[in-house]
């Protein structure tokens, strides 16, 4: 896997994100382009990976939210991390299942970042309003998510040594 490509994903992820998607809502929800594009990685090039792409896709994103800096990086990442080593040892799955795989990222991630965000003392993650967020996009996820896979797997063809993440 190329530093160089997973950047331009990241970038890519990061202005869709802001710019696009912030106008195309889904009943006034946005999707997680980061986190689709950190579970793909991590889906097909290990959890480290990943989690590293999780991190650094939320972290940019944190940068656009009113939220502490770092509650949306440690949500991705864990969430990523945790489908790399589900899918290295777990499980086992068809390409057609993304859809389901990114709805139940979007629905772990959001509620790591509303259980945190609940732990850290944020407001905005009380009451039944948070948890309608984190379902309608992790619908939204699903929507996308093969199209996120599909990115990933034409962009980072090369698999990648289980010793070093990153060439």
């Amino acid at each position: 896997m190329r530093v160089r490509r997973v950047a331009l994903l990241l970038a890519l992820a990061l202005v869709l994100q802001i710019a696009f998607f912030s106008h195309v809502r889904l009943v006034g929800r946005v999707p997680d382009l980061g986190l689709l594009l950190a579970v793909a990685i991590a889906f097909d090039h290990g959890p480290e990976a990943g989690a590293i792409v999780g991190f650094l896709a939320g972290l940019s994103y944190d940068l656009f939210l009113e939220t502490p800096l770092g509650l949306t990086a440690l949500a991705w990442a864990l969430t990523a991390y945790t489908v790399g080593v589900l899918q290295g040892g777990v499980l086992r799955t068809p390409k057609w299942f993304t859809p389901v795989i990114g709805a139940a990222a979007g629905v772990a991630a959001g509620m790591l970042f509303v259980g945190v965000g609940l732990l850290a003392g944020v407001g905005g993650v009380h009451g039944n309003q948070a948890f309608v967020t984190v379902g309608v996009a992790s619908l939204y996820d699903a929507l996308l998510a093969p199209f996120v896979f599909i990115l990933v797997a034409a962009w980072l063809p090369e698999p990648i040594e289980r010793v070093s993440p990153w060439r």
